[in-house]
């Protein structure tokens, strides 16, 4: 395996064809790629999908014993020395109703779960309490502030939170 492949996809109905989800795809993707490279991740292969309340929440059960809707769930597939091999899974509907609470776009919020996603799936983890003073938390906001920045050009893209979510 060379490079890093970066696969997104919705299993639920998505306007596919719009520019609006096109552009989704396209940050969705660098936000992998920038916590990967921000790792020294050069060798791998990530899958994130965007779900409905009830795939998320069957997964949240399923794998993880908790039987509630979530926001993102990641897997790391690769063992030492293999290369990056993960699934994520973004539990869209619960990010729209997270962006909307907070007042952010969901285009942040999508960009950060992406990050969350995939800062565990390279093994990374926050504490329960005090996550948002975390290390954790502070790598994953200065990741989505550069994703941001780096944007489409768009409005929507170019602001990162003060005060996110995670």
């Amino acid at each position: 395996m060379t490079g890093l492949e970066v696969l997104v996809d919705a299993d639920f109905p998505v306007a596919a064809q719009s520019a609006m989800w096109a552009r989704t795809r396209a940050s969705l993707a660098r936000a992998v790629h920038t916590a990967l490279a921000d790792e020294g991740t050069k060798h791998g292969e990530v899958s994130l999908t965007l779900v409905g309340d009830d795939r998320i929440r069957a997964l949240n059960r399923d794998h993880l014993g908790r039987d509630g809707v979530t926001d993102v769930i990641s897997f790391a597939l690769h063992g030492p020395g293999e290369p990056f091999l993960a699934d994520i899974y973004i539990g869209y509907p619960q990010a729209l109703r997270q962006s909307a609470e907070l007042g952010l776009s969901a285009h942040e919020e999508l960009v950060r779960l992406a990050i969350h996603g995939t800062l565990h799936a390279l093994g990374y983890d926050h504490p329960p309490e005090d996550r948002f003073s975390s290390a954790f938390f502070r790598r994953q906001e200065a990741l989505v502030k550069r994703v941001l920045a780096a944007g489409d050009g768009s409005r929507e893209n170019s602001r990162a939170s003060s005060n996110p979510p995670r």
